[in-house]
């Protein structure tokens, strides 16, 4: 069973820092692009980063460019998103989600639960 587990949400001030960890299980991690996608209250999903199944390839969101850095640890089947210079409009619920390619396509076939992060002084 694929499972995508998401940790590290939270309450943090404006200029904070926040590191979210997506642990998985129950497929080959090393084999599948990632990506790291949030829901705000009350709009839709919101497509924040990806990196493909070595690593060696990433993509963000103009948003937040320049302030988050998705990793991934493929010896611990984890994925990571390093959130910066957090802003009160990053406030959302986050999910990993699994693409069933190596690179990143048109959609995704497996999604975390979520973890909340509140930015707010």
């Amino acid at each position: 069973e694929v499972q995508l587990v998401e940790s590290g949400g939270g309450l943090v001030q404006p200029g904070g820092s926040l590191r979210l960890s997506c642990a998985t299980s129950g497929f080959t991690f090393s084999n599948y692009a990632m990506s790291w996608v949030r829901q705000a209250p009350g709009k839709g999903l919101d497509w924040v980063s990806s990196i493909n199944s070595g690593g060696g390839s990433t993509s963000y969101a103009d948003s937040v460019k320049g302030r988050f850095t998705i990793s991934r640890d493929n010896a611990e089947n984890t994925l990571y998103l390093q959130m910066n210079s957090l802003k009160p409009e990053d406030t959302a619920v986050y999910y990993c989600a699994k693409y069933p390619t190596p690179g990143w396509g048109p959609g995704y076939d497996y999604w975390g639960q979520g973890t909340q992060v509140t930015v707010s002084s």
